[in-house]
């Protein structure tokens, strides 16, 4: 299994894509974007941010939710991942880059403000139809930017041969959480020595490095960091509920879940 790159497989997606699209331009306009408060100012931590996914899905009564957000250097890595044998946690603190668990599965991230992450809340409880929808929505806009991206059976994005977006997933009653990091650029050096892939997972992929399976968006489009942020929007979303006050109190309590030591090391 991998990308999908025979005649026939290609043709196949194609068709499921354009079929989603369509399903896509239909109900688009129920999805609503996220924003928080004026009174929340600078910098907040990759921890809020998944709080305030589960905050959404929990408390926000929309059948679709989306938002966009960025962080410092930080490394997220799956619930079901040993940290010291993913993250090389010497590195990170010697470079001031966070770490932390999310709730999703999959493998190892870093991320920076070069990121664009992105977040998805449906009342779906249907994974593969969710996944598939997430997917369809990431590679449409990358369409419309003129960008020939498509689709894996691992439910990543790729440009040509290298990945420019892996997606992550996991449910809670009713609600499933679909997040994404996309990479419009990166700090490579920080990339490169907080993550300690195996050479056994290096072997099998046939990669030397981790440059040599990944892209930055910014080298396909002209567009700034923000104004493709814009774009995103401006493609997916039809309406803005802004959070109060009183929500942001409620997420910082969700928070201190995923700022508990013990639920970072699996203690």
């Amino acid at each position: 299994m991998g990308k999908i790159t025979a005649t026939c497989g290609k043709k196949y997606f194609q068709e499921i894509f354009w079929r989603l699209c369509i399903f896509f331009h239909k109900f688009a306009g129920r999805m609503k974007y996220i924003t928080l408060p004026d009174s929340l100012k600078g910098d907040t931590h990759l921890s809020f941010y998944l709080a305030m996914e589960e905050y959404v899905a929990r408390h926000i009564d929309e059948p679709d939710c989306f938002f966009m957000w960025q962080v410092g250097p930080t490394v997220i890595f799956g619930r079901n991942q040993v940290m010291q044998n993913e993250v090389n946690t010497e590195y990170c603190r010697q470079h001031g880059i966070e770490m932390f668990r999310r709730k999703s599965g999959g493998g190892c991230v870093y991320a920076d403000k070069d990121n664009i992450m992105l977040s998805y809340i449906t009342k779906s409880d249907n994974v593969p139809f969710t996944f598939n929808r997430f997917m369809t929505m990431l590679i449409f806009v990358l369409q419309k930017l003129g960008v020939q991206a498509v689709g894996t059976t691992h439910n990543d994005v790729m440009i040509g041969d290298r990945k420019v977006c892996g997606t992550a997933f996991y449910q809670l009653p009713g609600r499933s959480i679909v997040h994404s990091t996309m990479l419009y650029d990166t700090n490579m050096e920080h990339m490169l020595n907080s993550i300690t892939p195996s050479a056994d997972k290096l072997q099998k992929k046939g990669i030397e490095s981790v440059r040599q399976r990944i892209t930055f968006l910014k080298d396909y489009i002209s567009l700034n960091i923000v104004e493709v942020k814009a774009f995103i929007r401006q493609t997916l979303c039809d309406g803005e509920l802004q959070l109060t006050d009183a929500d942001v109190v409620g997420i910082r309590k969700i928070e201190q879940e995923f700022l508990d030591k013990k639920f970072i090391l699996r203690m």
